[in-house]
């Protein structure tokens, strides 16, 4: 089957798209809450994407399906960009080379869950012929819309396999993930007692830390969030980005929305110190990963994020038996912490051919020093010889 017997369609409001048909995609693939329909729909509703009191955010959704009949068979998270803010995987610099040459780099088409660094599925689809007649729609639409470049982000090595058939240009990043034993730790201390000697003892003494801060550390399920709750995390959340010089991204309908529709996914840690609310960290989980995604704090204390924003995760992936908990984007301060050095991956498409020759060179260089950056990291690990590391680990689990 072709691509031609399919009808593809560009969608702007993922509203009007069949919930049960788009999560029946979602649940073939196994693709976890972040591509469920009512986390990308919260974030149009709330005006995190799309547009936000009339203004554009410079997130437009143009969500591509492919239908068979009237069964939805194949769907990507597919945006026009007018700027590379919440993407972690930075282009700045293409952008700039783009403007000293005099060309147009913006607007771009990005296939990915917006602000979000985690991994999964990126090309949702019912099975092989679907899922390449879909990125072959993608590098079409690209293409009818003048888009300067197509960019998919942290999906799967079988999507990038296909996906650089087709020319994409490949680009590896790295991340930190903390990995669970195959047996699974007993608990926090039989985590720590795998680490070295120094390594244990500065994490000890980062919680004892906190401890004697007078900070007591609460964790809370999605069902039992309540609206004080997460209007005490959105503040905490927006305090920071304050503190940073910078805007959040999110809006407090988004979290009251997936708090509401989402909560078997949530985990949010709430922090007080001598009774009075300080801080909080949220984390979404599915039945073998945890995702550490938000933080924020009303005034800074030491150690804090460490504590809520690691250990907290930690001893809760321990608890549910999880697999791996993602320590986000960045920070090579997380190997130190029980993280070690995975790879990610993204792939390019680039319209002009000039630029995509340099492009190319430049991803061929960033990536053979990624590898070595991985390779440097792994001999810092805080992990005790004969454990083995986040990357031998993550090349045996599952796709």
């Amino acid at each position: 089957m072709g691509s031609n017997d399919y009808c593809m369609q560009v969608v702007t409001d993922l509203g009007t798209i069949d919930r049960s048909a788009w999560d029946g995609l979602v649940l073939r693939e196994n693709a976890g809450p972040f591509l469920r329909h009512d986390f990308l729909h919260a974030l149009q509703t709330s005006g995190s994407v799309g547009a936000r009191n009339g203004e554009p955010t410079g997130w437009t959704p143009q969500i591509l399906v492919l239908h068979e009949g009237d069964t939805l068979v194949a769907a990507a998270p597919l945006y026009a960009k007018t700027q590379s803010y919440g993407e972690y995987v930075f282009d700045w610099a293409w952008a700039e080379a783009y403007q000293r040459y005099g060309l147009r780099y913006y607007p771009k088409g990005l296939v990915a869950v917006p602000f979000t660094p985690v991994g999964g599925a990126r090309l949702l689809a019912r099975d092989t012929a679907s899922r390449a007649a879909l990125a072959d729609a993608l590098l079409a639409h690209a293409q009818a819309q003048g888009w300067s470049s197509l960019h998919v982000l942290f999906g799967r090595d079988h999507e990038f396999d296909l996906l650089a058939e087709r020319g994409l240009l490949p680009r590896q990043g790295v991340q930190f993930h903390w990995h669970n034993t195959p047996e699974g730790y007993a608990d926090f201390d039989a985590f720590l007692a795998a680490l070295t000697q120094p390594k244990r003892k500065k994490i000890r003494a980062e919680r004892r830390k906190v401890h004697d801060a007078g900070i007591t550390l609460v964790r809370k399920l999605g069902q039992d969030i309540t609206e004080a709750d997460w209007r005490h995390f959105y503040d905490c959340y927006c305090a920071t980005y304050a503190a940073h010089w910078s805007t959040p991204y999110l809006t407090l309908e988004f979290f009251l929305r997936i708090g509401s529709t989402l909560p078997e996914h949530l985990m949010l840690v709430n922090a007080e110190q001598h009774g009075r609310p300080l801080a909080a960290s949220l984390g979404v989980f599915d039945e073998t990963r945890l995702y550490g995604r938000y933080w924020g704090t009303l005034q800074p204390v030491d150690c804090l994020h460490f504590e809520a924003c690691y250990y907290q995760m930690i001893e809760f992936a321990i608890e549910r038996r999880l697999h791996v908990f993602e320590g986000g984007a960045q920070g090579a301060h997380k190997l130190a912490r029980g993280l070690d050095p995975v790879p990610t991956r993204s792939a390019h498409w680039i319209a002009h051919p000039q630029m995509r020759e340099a492009i190319a060179r430049f991803v061929a260089h960033e990536r053979d020093g990624v590898e070595h950056t991985i390779e440097e990291l792994q001999e810092h690990r805080a992990f005790r010889s004969g454990r083995a590391s986040g990357d031998e680990r993550r090349a045996n689990e599952p796709a």
